[in-house]
């Protein structure tokens, strides 16, 4: 009897833990990454004290390029060192169209698969059919130049891109008249949001379109517009603002985007971004 009541308890006391476990399923399970731009006024004054605090923040990706005053071979011996990798770097609009075999021999050096776009030019607060159209052409051709050289090309909504368009916006006229053989997506949460858009949706909408994402909050209250821009101190802790992170996480793992990169643009980044990182590692369902 002693026995059989020490195995209820114990299977019990299984069943409770295991239930526990379930209950506090982790929602962020992929490596912490950050942007560059972060540590935008960081690097100029130390590239490897700059990594050295990355570092110590448990970040293990980043998105960027190699800072000024460092060669790129000297850049990637002191990410090696710190065990950071960089899976996506940037390249202007104007660089992309005019060199595209620049672009891709850049990103090559980084070690990266991805290349992100995140602006096209155009008259401030007036983005146009004409200037997607334009930029739908450039993105086709030179993401084609980019996948016959084994890397993924991203274009990174910055908001002015949902500004209304037939039955719906200019960024889904974007999104439709490019080749998802050669283009492909990196979804900013907070531009999409500053632009009246819903992450959410715009995930479940366009799928595995969506490779790379931007994790960054608006504050709340704050109403957006088609500039994209914001006061820095509109860019908030994650978890803070008002965007759905939870939701916005789970639907970007079920569409299947593997790299994230917290991107604070505010004054503070210093004591944001740490606070932003124990949200991640604390979500949970």
């Amino acid at each position: 009897m002693m026995k059989n009541q020490l195995s209820l308890v114990l299977l019990t006391a299984l069943l409770l833990d295991f239930s526990s476990g379930f209950a506090q399923k982790k929602i962020y399970t992929f490596p912490i990454g950050i942007q560059s731009y972060t540590y935008r006024n960081s690097f100029p004054k130390g590239v490897a004290a700059t990594l050295d605090t990355i570092q110590s923040l448990g970040i293990t990706e980043m998105e960027g390029g190699t800072p000024k005053g460092v060669t790129t071979e000297e850049f990637r011996k002191m990410l090696k060192e710190r065990n950071i990798s960089i899976p996506g770097t940037g390249a202007g609009y104007e660089q992309l169209v005019k060199d595209p075999m620049e672009v891709v021999k850049n990103a090559k050096e980084l070690g990266s698969q991805f290349v992100m776009c995140a602006w096209i030019p155009h008259q401030k607060g007036n983005f146009t059919l004409e200037n997607a159209k334009k930029a739908v052409e450039d993105f086709n051709r030179v993401g084609k130049v980019l996948k016959e050289n084994g890397l993924t090309f991203c274009y990174h909504n910055h908001g002015f891109e949902f500004q209304p368009y037939e039955d719906g916006t200019l960024f889904d006229y974007m999104v439709k008249n490019t080749d998802p053989r050669y283009v492909s997506f990196e979804m900013d949460i907070l531009w999409a949001t500053h632009g009246g858009a819903d992450p959410v949706k715009l995930l479940n909408k366009y799928g595995n379109r969506w490779k790379l994402m931007h994790l960054k909050d608006l504050k709340k209250g704050v109403k957006g517009d088609f500039t994209g821009n914001t006061p820095q101190e509109n860019d908030v802790v994650l978890g803070t603002g008002q965007i759905d992170m939870p939701m916005v996480l789970k639907t970007a793992k079920k569409v299947g985007i593997k790299h994230y990169f917290i991107e604070d643009e505010s004054n503070i980044w210093s004591e944001q971004v740490p606070k932003s990182i124990a949200y991640l590692k604390n979500l949970t369902e």
